[in-house]
This record gives structure tokens, C-alpha cells and sequence, in this order.
């Protein structure tokens, strides 16, 4: 039997997935709940399948959904990229754009960005900004960038924030030859026993770490305060400390066998990738140009064969996320 999904039940899909819940997606889709339910049934019914487990604090994809979420989001990708670059064959876009980026991201993410948007659009030209996404959500504010890639950006009335994907914090140590390896599984009280190099507050990563830590009851011992993410690992391969980092900000180094991690479990402990713009000028054309690019090629990324065992292309509303995907 031949499928009648369109592209408007995806998308209320998508939303959906990324609220948490039907209500919250609802309200954001400016529609009534009831109708959005019946869409969801509508498309679960042409498939043939559920969708979403409902439970206590919201919902949960099942097997299916999440498979549907990875197909339904590529599909609204190659659609909206499809019409971008018919409209670019006929507007013309010109203009300046000034991107901001963190280090650890920036390095695989820019060249993808800057060689796909200039490609279609030669006429505008791009500011690349890094720092850390304190500094970049400032920058936002102050008009001093137009659109950055933020790690744990809490809410804020002035900015968009669209949450592209989460990654797991891990554990970095000196190659397991300098120094004992820790224990498995290591879980977040273990992290009382190691002396820590991390970032000083408000530094977004030191938020979701001392979240956790409050959460499960850990004091944090920290020795030394580093902002910098390359120094970070400089220290730690040289055995002044231990830290907590995203996993694809060191793959490399434990490649080359400079750093060993080790993975948090019971619970993890996530770092969650948005992008984020000023709320009053996001209608810009060559903003939403460039967002359209940074999405679909953080997208890219997140698939490739060296991230996609370690990130989940799951957009959330908040750190304290509703909405998790079932194995």
C-alpha cells in the first residue's frame, strides 16, 4: 500500500520529538493538542507502527519513532536545502555575516560551512569569531556576532536557541602506560576521588558538570581552572589533573594515544550543541542562509563514521530534558 505522508506531518513529528511532549509542541506549533494528536495517530496509522510511548514526564520514541526521527529530519534537511538553493539561483544574496564558533567544535565544523555557504552565496561575506559560549552569547546579545554554535545554552528571552544534538562528557586522563587506569564502570561519585582541571564559572560546560555533581551529591575537588580547552589537555597529558570533556573534543588525542577517556555511566553526563541567534533579527535572509548551512552540516557530522556512535541527533528544549530515544 502506497504511503501518503507529506512533508507537514513530519514536521509536526519532528517538533513533537524535540518538546518532549504534545502539549509543549503544540503550544509552540501554535495549534489545538488535539489536533496535533491526530495527526501523530493519522501518521501512525499509515505506517502501521507507534511512534511514541507515553509515560509520567512527557514521552519516548520507540524503536520505530527513532528511526523515523533520523529519516524525517534528513528529509525536511534535503527540502529545506532544496528550496534554498532554488531562491539563491534567483535572489542573489549579498551582504556580511559575522558567525561565532567554540574551538573544540569549530576545527571540524567551519570548513564544511564556509566552503558550502560560499559556494551559493559569493556575494556575502563571513566573520568567523571564536570563544567560549559565555563569550559568544554576549557577543549575540551585543550584536557583535549574528549566529554561533553554543554548547549548554540556557534559555534566554533574547535569543533563538534550535538544539542540534547531545554528546557525552568523558573522562580525560594521561595514556593508561603513565598512570593506573580508572576504575569501570566509573560513575559520577568516582569524580570525588580525582583532582580536576576544569573550566571556572560560567563557563556552560562547568554548569552541566556542577549540575550533576549537586544532583548526585559529589564535592568536586578542583585543583586548577582552565578556560581553554587545548591547555585543558596539555595539562592533563602531563599529569597535573584529570577533566571532563566532550568525547569528540579529545577523539583525536586518544587516537594518537596523548589522552585516554573513559565514559561516565549511571547516569551520563551530556553536553548538549545548539544554535543560537538574536530573537529580533532571525528573519534576516542571510542568517537564515547561514543557519540552514551550520544545521545541515553539523548534521553531516553527527553521521559521519566518526561521530555517530557518540552523539545523539536529538533536539531538546532544555538541559533537563523530557524526551530520550529507546534502544
Amino acid at each position: 500500500m502506497e504511503s501518503t505522508i507529506d512533508i507537514r506531518e513530519l514536521r509536526y513529528f519532528i517538533q513533537i520529538a524535540r518538546a518532549g511532549s504534545f502539549s509543549r509542541a503544540a503550544a509552540e506549533l501554535y495549534i489545538a493538542q488535539p489536533a496535533l494528536s491526530r495527526q501523530i495517530t493519522k501518521l501512525e496509522q499509515e505506517l502501521g507502527v507507534q511512534l511514541f510511548v507515553r509515560h509520567g514526564r512527557g514521552i519516548k520514541l520507540t524503536n520505530a519513532g527513532a528511526l523515523l526521527l533520523d529519516r524525517a529530519e534528513m528529509i525536511t534537511h534535503y527540502v529545506r536545502q532544496a528550496g534554498d538553493q532554488v531562491r539563491a539561483a534567483g535572489d542573489g544574496l549579498s551582504g556580511h555575516i559575522t558567525i561565532g564558533m567554540p574551538p573544540a567544535i569549530g576545527v571540524p565544523l567551519l570548513p564544511r560551512v564556509i566552503e558550502s555557504f560560499a559556494s551559493r552565496w559569493p556575494s556575502v561575506s563571513i566573520h568567523v569569531r571564536e570563544g567560549l559560549s559565555t563569550s559568544l552569547q554576549e557577543w549575540l546579545i551585543d550584536r557583535r556576532v549574528d549566529l554561533a554554535v553554543v554548547y549548554n545554552q540556557p534559555p534566554l528571552d533574547a535569543l533563538d536557541i534550535a538544539s542540534m544534538f547531545t554528546e557525552p562528557m568523558v573522562v580525560v586522563c594521561p595514556p593508561e602506560s603513565d598512570r593506573p587506569p580508572l576504575a569501570a564502570p566509573f560513575r559520577i561519585r568516582d569524580l570525588a576521588d580525582l583532582p580536576l582541571i576544569l573550566p571556572g564559572l560560567p563557563h556552560a560546560n562547568r554548569r552541566v558538570i556542577e549540575r550533576a555533581a549537586v544532583q548526585h551529591d559529589v564535592h568536586l575537588r578542583i585543583v586548577l581552572e582552565v578556560d581553554s580547552v587545548p591547555l585543558t589537555k596539555a595539562l592533563v597529558a602531563q599529569g597535573f589533573g584529570y577533566s571532563l570533556l566532550t568525547y569528540t573534543a579529545v577523539q583525536d588525542d586518544v587516537a594518537r594515544g596523548r589522552l585516554h577517556a573513559v565514559a561516565i555511566e549511571r547516569p551520563a553526563i551530556r553536553s548538549t550543541v545548539s544554535i543560537a541567534t538574536l530573537r529580533d533579527v532571525r528573519k534576516s535572509p542571510v542568517i537564515d542562509a547561514m543557519f540552514n548551512v551550520v544545521s545541515d552540516k553539523l548534521h553531516e557530522l553527527v553521521v559521519s563514521d566518526a561521530w555517530q556512535a557518540q552523539v545523539s541527533w536529538v533536539a531538546l528544549e532544555s538541559p533537563d530534558e523530557e524526551m530520550s530515544v529507546l534502544p
